[in-house]
């Protein structure tokens, strides 16, 4: 038994391993590449898409009936047409021919003549024989021309004589001429002998029912889909803490009035909690104002003015937790919106940084007017201006707008709120130990309180780094 050097399996494949490895990657690259064309393309097409239900439900109903009539007429021109007009054009060369060959065979006059007559009895062709003269200039083919293409075609495989053609000139009659022995034929046929002149009719009644059917399902689509923007328009309102539409009702297709009938029942129940919880804290206010009015009274009464200045500030501070209390768990909800000035609201802020000492600044202009609920509003800005002025020397405001929404923007240069703590400052009660509280009394409600108010305008409140190099509040809200 004998052992033969070359190369072991496992070297083999090492080779085999490392001649895959360049291929391999080329591949991998390959794939990640036209994946990544592919997103991108998707991505576009996307971003292209109109956004509304109506828009897309044409798309969906308009997309398959173009293309169906797209292939029905490339099938029609391919198969049909282009096929009919083939087979007339080679009847009539057919026929061309056979008058070629009578004249021909018998070149006497009287020969010619009855060629002609029966070229114009047998074949309604009106034929004529002409002197040998140069032909006319060729004249310009028609873009996509089936009838010039194919009696050329024809022509010159069943006749291979010089000819001359016009398909352009009159719209009824197609003229042939074909140079013979010291003559030449004319020939005047009638263009739907050789074409077929009817295929326009039937493309203008596929148009024309595409049309018609477009129309009705325009007509369709616009009354299903109005029930679904009145959902929204009044879910939207309701959001807004706006009063809703007396005339919402729901209507449309079945589905569409299950959830317009869902949203009325969840709108009553909200509602009627709203109503409830307005109705219990408006009872515990009287009740505990009750009750702090009795300890006002006592403090009348107290020994010494020290006594009384302690526990008034201990009351105080009783009555204002209470009011935060309050507001947070009452909100603006029943409060009707109405027109605000912002520049005669701003200027109380103006008033109040100058006794601070503070700096407060309008930089937007002209800041026009905001349609919302009057003392949410007000207790919103108040909130958050006010907290800026307290912690910072120089607080700015901009306002921006654009087509759906009025943009708040307040910075300051104050200590500002780390980054990880701008989402959890908006729980209730939760306090920063160095933090910025908007509530004097320390309860961990202000902020908490500022989006609560934002969000019953159906807006909202984010947190960010100022340029200043405090913090930026932005509040937006819907127009």
């Amino acid at each position: 038994m004998t052992l033969e050097t070359g190369d072991t399996p496992a070297t083999d494949r090492s080779a085999y391993l490392a001649w895959m490895a360049p291929v391999r990657a080329f591949l991998s690259g390959m794939s990640a590449w036209v994946q990544g064309r592919f997103r991108h393309f998707a991505l576009q097409i996307a971003r292209r898409m109109p956004k509304q239900l109506y828009a897309r439900a044409l798309i969906i109903v308009i997309a398959p009936m173009i293309l169906l009539q797209s292939v029905i007429a490339f099938v029609f021109m391919e198969r049909h047409w282009q096929t009919v007009t083939q087979r007339l054009s080679t009847a009539v060369v057919r026929d061309i021919a056979a008058v070629i060959d009578m004249v021909e065979t018998y070149p006497t006059q009287e020969g010619a003549a009855q060629a002609v007559r029966i070229a114009q009895d047998r074949m309604s062709l009106k034929v004529d024989l002409i002197a040998p003269d140069p032909f006319p200039p060729a004249t310009r083919r028609p873009f996509l021309s089936i009838l010039d293409q194919v009696l050329s075609e024809e022509i010159a495989k069943q006749i291979g004589r010089p000819f001359w053609i016009d398909t352009v000139g009159d719209s009824n009659v197609v003229e042939i001429r074909i140079m013979l022995e010291g003559q030449a034929l004319r020939v005047f046929a009638r263009r739907n002998q050789a074409y077929a002149s009817n295929s326009h009719i039937f493309l203008l009644w596929m148009v024309g029912t595409s049309l018609v059917l477009l129309a009705i399902a325009i007509t369709f689509l616009r009354n299903q889909i109005r029930p679904i923007q009145a959902l929204a328009r009044a879910a939207e309102a309701f959001g807004r803490g706006q009063k809703p539409a007396e005339d919402f009702r729901p209507r449309g297709a079945d589905e569409v009035r299950r959830a317009g009938n869902a949203f009325l029942r969840m709108r009553e129940r909200i509602e009627r909690q709203i109503e409830q919880r307005t109705q219990m804290l408006t009872g515990v206010s009287h009740d505990l104002r009750t009750v702090l009015t009795r300890f006002r009274l006592q403090l009348e009464f107290a020994s010494t003015e020290e006594d009384r200045e302690a526990l008034r500030k201990d009351v105080d501070e009783m009555q204002s937790m209470l009011e935060g209390y309050l507001a947070f768990a009452r909100g603006d909800v029943a409060e009707e919106p109405s027109i605000v000035s912002l520049p005669v609201f701003f200027s109380r802020f103006e008033d109040e940084a100058r006794m601070r000492g503070k700096s407060f600044v309008v930089l937007t202009a002209d800041a026009g007017d905001v349609h919302v609920k009057p003392n949410g509003f007000s207790r919103l800005m108040a909130n958050l201006i006010s907290n800026a002025l307290r912690h910072a020397d120089r607080v700015t405001l901009a306002v921006r707008r654009n087509a759906r929404s009025v943009v708040f923007v307040i910075d300051d240069n104050g200590p500002g709120i780390p980054p990880d703590k701008r989402e959890d400052v908006f729980r209730p009660f939760f306090r920063l130990d160095e933090a910025r509280n908007l509530n004097e009394s320390g309860t961990g409600l202000g902020l908490a309180i500022a989006r609560d108010l934002a969000r019953g305008h159906g807006g909202e409140i984010t947190l960010d780094d100022s340029p200043q190099g405090g913090l930026r509040v932005i509040v937006s809200l819907p127009q």
